[in-house]
Order: C-alpha cells, then structure tokens, then sequence
C-alpha cells in the first residue's frame, strides 16, 4: 500500500511540474490573443475552451524537456486537461515518443484520445506524425480514415484529411483527393480549409492533377477551398479559376 501511494504521489507531481513549467511562461496578453486566434466566444467553435497565455515555441521547449521521462498514463491527465495549452503540450510530447518509442503503441493510445484533440492546431500540430506517419508504413490499414471523415466530430474529420499530409510529402495522393471529395459538402469552413491546404500541397508537387480535380469537381468546390488550393498558382491562372474560366490541361 505504501509503494502505491508513493508511486502515486510521484505520478501527480510529474503531471503537476508540466502544468507549473507551462504557467512560468504564460502571459495575460498572449492568453487575451489565443482567446481570440482560437474562437472562445459563445457559439464560436472553441467555446469554452481555457488557455494560460503560453505562445508555440514555449510549449514546444517544455515537450521536449519531459518526453523522455513522462509516462502515457501521467500523459493521459494531461491530454484530458480542460486546459488548451495543456493538451498540446501533451500531444506534441506524444509526438515525441512516437519518433522514438513502439509506434503502433501511440497511434492506438492516440486514436483512444481522439475527442481531446478538439481545435484546429491540436489536429494538425500531431495528426500527420502519427496518425499520417503510421498509416503510411501500414497502408493496408489507411481505411480508418474514410471512417474517421464521416465522424459527426469536426475535429476528427480533420484529423482524417490532416492526416494525409505524410501521404502527399511521400507522392502519394489518392487518398487525400478521395477523402477532399467526400469532404466538398462539409458545412464547416476550417474543413473547407484543411482541404484548401491539401490540395495546394498536391498542387507544389503535380499541378496538372490538381487542376483536373478542380475542373471535375468545380461546382462542390467551397470557395474558401478553392482559394486555398490556387494559391500557388499565377495571378492570371487564378482569376480564371475563381471566374469558372478554366483551361482544360491535356
């Protein structure tokens, strides 16, 4: 009983010096600024979401301080915190173990915590270096993500299409141009975002594929998801596109 109680006194503590690093560097104007970057007001999607005021780069420093030494189950305390900062923090730690630990091991722990990941940098921040990384290396079990992009959750339709992101730097672009097209009806504008940002990304590396996806489904397109997508392209070429003005690649 006593080594129980000792152990978890030692657990709370480690979750509790990851709390008290993220408050040392936290500021009241950076926590007013997040308030706003992340949509907390009433009926905005990240209502009721609490943040310290801690920026990127800080975050990043106190994961990598305790990736090592924290263990999944003082991880879980900090992935189920109802503080913004605190979760990821706790993910991009997870990402961390995931380059140096039994990858399988963290891509299911990861897909057992899916509901914490719930805002946009969250998701992106950890879903293409583990859930991206691991379907990429097991492609035989990639089919999870047309089941995770018909999820009712926003953030979990994300991860399915973020997730990709690993394919396209690997030249492989199927299954993000059929989950983007299974996603063109979607109601919410940071799905029509994150599917934007997939295509360009497709775009940087074969643009003829892309222009022919934007031709072929041009009236589903999101207009958010289209600007997105033609960034990369000239000024000349994207009036086009914006107008429905196209050219027919051969």
């Amino acid at each position: 009983m006593i080594v129980i109680r000792e152990n978890i006194i030692v657990y709370l503590m480690k979750v509790k010096e990851v709390v008290n690093a993220l408050k040392l560097v936290a500021s009241e104007e950076r926590r007013k600024v997040n308030e706003w970057f992340f949509k907390t007001g009433k009926g905005e999607y990240g209502y009721g979401d609490i943040f310290l005021g801690v920026n990127m780069p800080n975050i990043r420093k106190i994961a990598k301080r305790f990736s090592q030494e924290i263990s999944l189950k003082e991880l879980t305390e900090l992935i189920q915190s109802p503080i913004h900062e605190v979760r990821l923090c706790a993910l991009i730690i997870l990402v961390n173990k995931y380059k140096k630990e039994d990858n399988e091991k963290i891509y299911k722990y990861y897909m057992k915590h899916l509901t914490a990941i719930n805002n946009w940098d969250l998701v992106d921040s950890s879903a293409p270096y583990i859930v991206g990384d691991y379907l990429y290396k097991h492609p035989e079990k990639s089919t999870i993500l047309f089941e995770l992009v018909r999820s009712d959750n926003l953030w979990i339709r994300r991860i399915s299409i973020i997730s990709t992101f690993t394919f396209i730097r690997n030249n492989q672009f199927k299954t993000t141009l059929d989950l983007a097209k299974l996603l063109l009806k979607d109601y919410h504008d940071l799905i029509h975002k994150a599917v934007g940002w997939m295509l360009r990304e497709i775009y940087k590396r074969d643009s003829d594929l892309i222009r022919k996806f934007l031709i072929q489904n041009y009236a589903q397109i999101p207009r958010t998801t289209l600007r997105y997508a033609i960034e990369r392209m000239d000024k000349r070429e994207r009036k086009k596109y914006l107008k429905g003005d196209f050219d027919v690649p051969n």
